[in-house]
């Protein structure tokens, strides 16, 4: 359900609408997604996990963008045309150019399971039971980019992409 959640407000965003168990992010004209207004989320020695789908379209299934101590980050999952994986941003890079960037296909109508853990020390980052990123914290500027200031604290959004979201659970560790 949309539960806890609203669209989140970016300009000439499409639908969000929920059908058949799943939250539909449809096509906007730039990004669509939905923030948490719920109770206040922890900012570390947590793990958020969810599935994703694109549905249809070329780019990002989902930039979920979630709480780390004092500031916030962005996974990026198909983004820069539909391949790049990665964190955004890290010391002002994005997840097209930082350490955490690699490319993986992502195909229509096929669910990926995610999950983020966030602890003092680092970021871990796990596609269907794999884990893809480990970053660490010490040393280095966690940040987001300015596009993704409306999925503050927690949100999912794609970009020019029809995505399906379900089972989006957060423990704390």
């Amino acid at each position: 359900t949309l539960t806890n959640w609203q669209p989140s407000k970016f300009s000439a965003e499409g639908a969000v609408t929920v059908e058949e168990g799943r939250i539909l992010l449809d096509t906007g004209k730039n990004m669509t997604g939905i923030t948490w207004a719920g109770a206040t989320l922890p900012t570390t020695n947590y793990e958020l996990a969810l599935q994703a789908m694109r549905v249809e379209g070329r780019d990002f299934i989902a930039g979920i963008t979630f709480p780390v101590d004092g500031s916030f980050c962005s996974l990026i999952l198909g983004g820069w045309g539909g391949s790049v994986v990665g964190l955004s941003s890290i010391n002002g890079q994005d997840a097209s150019e930082n350490e955490t960037s690699q490319s993986r296909e992502f195909e229509n109508g096929r669910w990926y399971n995610v999950r983020i853990r966030v602890t003092p020390a680092k970021i871990e980052v796990w596609l269907d039971d794999r884990q893809v990123i480990t970053q660490d914290l010490k040393g280095n500027k966690i940040d987001i980019r300015i596009e993704m200031e409306h999925s503050k604290p927690l949100g999912v959004a794609a970009w020019k992409t029809k995505s399906a979201l379900r089972d989006i659970r957060l423990r704390r560790l």
